[in-house]
């Protein structure tokens, strides 16, 4: 919902800058037209380039036994490891295993 608000007031803005270049100062159009698309372009990038990662895939995780408690949350994670790839996860004590 917020983002579709924003990406609505992004448009407008930039409708207005190409209305103010058209037909007014273009110096104000120029701002607005540049800050409308900014914020248009992080919007969708910021939709594309931050998806949560999957915690479940085809990597056959096995848990590594070590426990520690997230300072920031104050839950206890758990720490899986995919011997095939190296890689680690760190699961909190609310997920599902991978």
């Amino acid at each position: 919902m917020l983002r579709a608000l924003l990406l609505v007031f992004a448009a407008g803005l930039a409708i207005t800058g190409v209305g103010l270049l058209i037909h007014g100062p273009a110096g104000p159009g120029a701002y607005a037209l540049g800050l409308g698309g900014l914020i248009v372009l992080g919007t969708v990038f910021e939709r594309w380039r931050y998806r949560p990662s999957s915690i479940r895939t085809t990597a056959a995780w096995e848990p590594t036994g070590e426990r520690f408690e997230d300072p920031e949350t104050g839950k206890t994670v758990r720490v899986y490891y995919d011997p095939r790839s190296g890689q680690r996860r760190y699961v909190s004590g609310s997920e599902p295993a991978p």
